[in-house]
């Protein structure tokens, strides 16, 4: 089962031998083994990848992820026909009643919020009115409550925060730590035989990953924990976002939640709510939809 990630950022050379992944890197090699990779990033313009390892990463289910000039992710790269039951799984996705739809994205929404009560509570305060907004969420939010309960929790976990500011280093910290945790979500996604174009919210033409973005949202906190640590407990920074920052943020598969009473990775976390969200449309129920939950022990 893959466990780890590769985050690329001087200038070297990837190709495959004897099924493993070969890094060439100033005279010296590296082999990981393909079966451990979850990821990889490309965060350098000096890297180089046969095609054979691009071929041998999509077979083995591992997203590339590759940045632009300012080291942001700008694409992701996704396997095809990860699932034997692909065909069967998207057509009762796609079947999916938009009733059923709501009552998911309810759930998604309300661990959404509990999980940045959660982050309140380990990092700042006002964690109890996050928990009754959850408790107010009906199926498909339409009352908006997860915009809310946005503008109560980045007031308390950032001082003088204004998420558009692209001039704040959270914010490019955010981003980041935001687009790893999308690709592994897509991953598992792909992996499970679901279609990622299809949300249950979020419905854009354009966007081929609606419904990564659907189940992201209550996996952003686990992001949002990292920057708050990064970030000096939240103070506001500026600059520019390091390759100590990028490092960092590339690991956030490996921060810890818990999962249907067990503490896993974050990684593990987005295949096993993905298994979740497949039962759940199989059964047509939100009942049976897990969803990662962050321990609000400090």
């Amino acid at each position: 089962m893959a466990w780890r990630g590769l985050h690329i950022s001087r200038p070297c050379r990837l190709t495959l031998t004897d099924g493993q992944c070969v890094v060439t890197q100033d005279g010296a090699e590296t082999r990981l083994a393909l079966e451990d990779l979850a990821w990889i990033i490309l965060d350098t313009a000096q890297a180089t990848l046969t095609t054979s390892l691009l071929s041998a990463c999509m077979d083995a289910g591992i997203a590339l992820v590759v940045t632009d000039s300012r080291h942001h992710p700008s694409g992701l790269v996704l396997p095809f026909h990860r699932h034997h039951r692909q065909a069967n799984i998207a057509g009762i996705q796609l079947g999916a009643t938009a009733a059923l739809r709501n009552r998911l994205w309810q759930v998604v929404v309300r661990g959404k919020i509990r999980n940045q009560a959660a982050i309140l509570d380990i990092c700042a305060d006002g964690a109890a009115p996050l928990l009754a907004m959850a408790d107010r969420v009906e199926s498909g939010d339409p009352d908006n409550i997860e915009a809310r309960a946005a503008r109560h929790y980045w007031s308390r976990l950032f001082p003088d925060f204004v998420r558009q500011n692209s001039d704040d280093l959270r914010n490019a910290m955010l981003d980041y730590g935001y687009a790893v945790m999308r690709a592994a979500v897509a991953r598992a996604l792909v992996a499970a035989g679901l279609l990622p174009s299809i949300g249950l919210h979020h419905a854009s033409a354009v966007n081929p990953f609606n419904l990564a973005d659907d189940l992201l949202e209550p996996f952003r906190p686990i992001v949002d924990r990292m920057v708050w640590r990064l970030s000096d407990h939240g103070i506001a920074c500026d600059g520019k976002l390091t390759l100590e920052h990028r490092r960092s943020l590339a690991g956030v598969l490996l921060e810890t939640t818990c999962f249907g009473g067990e503490m896993v990775t974050a990684l593990i976390a987005t295949e096993m709510a993905v298994v979740s969200l497949v039962r759940a449309f199989e059964a047509a129920t939100a009942k049976i939809l897990l969803l990662p939950k962050i321990e609000n022990s400090k």
